[in-house]
């Protein structure tokens, strides 16, 4: 069976400085606190089991964790005014840990919020995903920043990793031919889906991850049998 390689680079401190005006900038140092960082790695982990869950054992996914102790640096613009870690922010991590063909998936965690302060770097969302690409090293790519236990908990366990990844996952699949819905990842409301309060977004993914979302009489998504290709095939 195909295995998916999936990284996480756990950055603990952020530590920049963004412009505040034309010509100002504002200093931002955050640390994540253990708990923060616990709740990411914990959700983590359960999401492997939960990709094989939703599709019956298909998706495989074997996970790698790394914490890096030197601080994040640089932010790249993302949208007005808002800020996330891109592949040239990880750059250095993200070539001497990951480099071209050493894994399928890179996932970032970083600090965007100090709860201490009450102070945040502002982003366009929790958490950001791209396709796979040479600026990644090959890999699709996922940031997720950290947050309270309660963000954690009130989805499946792993659903917020899930939810990113699949972001370069429809992309990798629609390359090679297989019909995505509209908004891939972010279709669940827009195809009738409603979100449990236990499940989450869950039984849309399992619809996304099984070719089984439908849209204008036609059965889209990512077949079962997909899963089964090897990942680190170029299309």
């Amino acid at each position: 069976m195909s295995v998916w390689r999936a990284l996480l680079i756990v950055y603990r401190e952020l530590d920049l400085r963004l412009p505040r005006g034309r010509w100002l900038k504002r200093h931002f140092r955050h640390v994540a606190t253990v708990v923060e960082i616990a709740d990411a790695i914990e959700s983590f982990q359960a999401f492997p089991q939960l990709a094989a869950s939703l599709t019956l054992g298909a998706a495989k996914l074997e996970p790698d964790i790394i914490t890096i102790d030197s601080p994040l640096r640089s932010l790249s613009a993302n949208g007005n005014a808002c800020y996330w870690p891109s592949p040239e922010d990880t750059r250095r991590d993200l070539d001497d840990i990951a480099p071209m063909g050493s894994y399928e998936s890179v996932f970032v965690f970083w600090p965007q919020n100090d709860s201490a302060k009450g102070t945040s770097i502002p982003c366009a969302g929790w958490g950001l995903g791209v396709a796979a690409s040479e600026w990644s090293n090959g890999a699709t790519y996922a940031v997720v920043a950290n947050a309270p236990s309660w963000a954690w908990h009130r989805e499946a366990p792993g659903e917020v990793w899930l939810h990113e990844w699949l972001h370069g996952i429809c992309h990798h699949f629609a390359a090679k031919g297989f019909a995505m819905p509209a908004r891939d990842a972010d279709g669940a409301e827009v195809h009738g889906y409603v979100r449990s309060s236990v499940e989450g977004w869950t039984a849309y993914y399992r619809d996304l991850m099984s070719g089984n979302v439908l849209e204008n009489g036609q059965k889209l998504g990512i077949p079962l049998a997909a899963w089964h290709d090897d990942p680190s095939q170029a299309v």
